[in-house]
């Protein structure tokens, strides 16, 4: 990230709570590197032949905050939960266009090796993905948000136990049995009816 520490961006995130635009300005070149390393960490899990390019990804991500108005930032951690979030809807918005436009075609894959706890099929279809983790929401919203902040936003236990406001502990526990609970719900889908 820039030469500005984890508090100059908490304080352009409030200057930019309160209405002033110029702090997004500001903000935006500040956190630019790590929101680029976010979208190439993303498009890496997906398919070789991909259409969205990580600055592309990233500009649209821009274009969404830039709509988000009288949000109440908190800090770092925070944002880059949100841009996680907003990351996973773009890409979830470009599969299903893609798909759409293939009428049953190719489908987007993504990479789950760095999380071993999924099981040894590496490759789960992004949209397969977000479906088990809609589900998951469905039983257990707290379970969901982990997993989105984790592995879509690349935040450290710590930061995801920051940003939801509950304990260290807690946020490892619930991975681990959100991750168990993913791995299952993806291998059922890949089983042959």
């Amino acid at each position: 990230m820039a030469t500005r520490s984890a508090e100059g961006i908490t304080q352009l995130l409030e200057r930019w709570s309160n209405g002033e635009e110029k702090a997004l300005d500001e903000l935006l070149p500040l956190v630019y590197d790590e929101l680029h390393r976010l979208a190439v960490s993303y498009l890496r899990r997906e398919r070789r032949e991909h259409t969205l390019q990580p600055t592309a990804l990233v500009n649209e991500l821009f274009l969404k905050f830039s709509e988000q108005h009288r949000m109440s930032w908190q800090n770092r951690a925070q944002f880059f939960g949100v841009a996680a979030q907003l990351m996973r809807r773009i890409l979830v918005d470009h599969a299903r266009a893609h798909f759409a436009d293939k009428r049953g075609g190719d489908r987007f894959c993504v990479s789950l090796r760095n999380i071993a706890a999924f099981g040894a099929e590496p490759d789960a279809d992004l949209l397969a993905l977000h479906d088990a983790l809609n589900k998951l929401a469905e039983i257990d919203p707290i379970q969901a948000r982990i997993v989105e902040l984790r592995f879509f936003g690349g935040l450290t236990i710590k930061e995801t136990a920051e940003v939801m406001g509950i304990s260290h502990a807690t946020v490892e526990r619930e991975w681990k049995i959100a991750k168990a609970y993913l791995k299952r719900e993806l291998t059922m889908k890949k089983r042959p009816s």
